[in-house]
């Protein structure tokens, strides 16, 4: 195992770029940080290409069996300074892996949704932090798929992937224009539910079964008038306090659940998600 000491050394600089969204789009890449994320992106069949290791950082036994797992599927190890790995990590929680995989293209043709399916869609959410607990609520209900549409942030910005748990790397996710995305649910026979303050009904009056999809805006500015279509059920959860909306991923847990509910209550079986291509 190579030992990189210096915050110069032209990989450590290669790698310390893709914090920037840019670097990241540009050069393919991305950063992983962290024990569970690092063995949920390895056991998800991400491409890792190479990850750095420091010595200092947390010593769980998990750390050394994904480095392990890392080592016998031939990925590159890297030992890192306390300093080097102080650029390359997130946040103050340290466990000692990062990461460098090869950033997939998840597009709406590589999603296979069952006929029981629940997508969800998420409409310029500008927060990675937002976007990561919605995939993490997403994965804990059994949704099909998450949706950005018209993304206003990178779904592969570290902190997206650590707030989601690393369930980024088991829930299919895919980015497309709003326009697009509305076409491709229409065009696969979705019932369409979005989120308006405003909708005209509760989201426990809708039914959710076959496939269906609930499309969410961000706080700031809520959805575009693109989901304002006739075909489009519009829904609210009901607000009993001073406040008048929810964070976004309050929401989708709240949705995510009555759609499963729904589901289970109806069918003695468990809503089984199909594995990503």
């Amino acid at each position: 195992m190579a030992k990189l000491t210096s915050v110069q050394n032209p990989r450590i600089k290669q790698a310390v770029r893709l914090r920037n969204g840019r670097s990241r789009r540009r050069l393919g890449r991305m950063l992983i940080d962290g024990i569970r994320e690092i063995h949920r992106a390895h056991r998800s069949g991400m491409s890792i290409i190479e990850v750095f290791w420091c010595p200092t950082g947390d010593r769980r036994p998990e750390q050394a069996q994904v480095l392990q797992a890392l080592v016998d599927d031939h990925v590159s190890v890297f030992e890192v300074t306390e300093p080097v790995f102080e650029k390359l990590a997130f946040g103050q929680r340290s466990e000692g892996l990062v990461a460098v995989a090869q950033t997939p293209k998840w597009d709406l043709d590589r999603l296979d949704i069952p006929s029981e399916g629940l997508v969800a869609v998420l409409e310029g959410i500008e927060k990675p932090g937002n976007v990561g607990a919605v995939l993490r609520s997403a994965d804990a209900a059994g949704v099909a798929a998450v949706i950005l549409a018209d993304e206003g942030t990178d779904l592969f910005n570290p902190n997206a992937i650590r707030a989601s748990l690393g369930a980024i790397f088991s829930v299919p996710v895919a980015t497309a224009p709003g326009r697009q995305v509305l076409d491709w649910l229409r065009h696969h026979g979705f019932s369409i539910y979005a989120a308006w303050l405003d909708g005209s009904k509760k989201y426990s009056q809708v039914n959710y079964g076959g496939r269906s999809a609930v499309i969410l805006g961000s706080e700031a500015i809520g959805l575009s008038s693109l989901w304002r279509a006739s075909d489009i059920t519009q829904i609210r959860i009901p607000m009993q306090g001073v406040v008048d909306s929810l964070n976004v991923s309050a929401t989708a847990a709240v949705l995510f659940y009555e759609a499963l509910r729904q589901k289970t209550a109806s069918s003695p079986y468990d809503i089984v998600r199909k594995p990503r291509p």
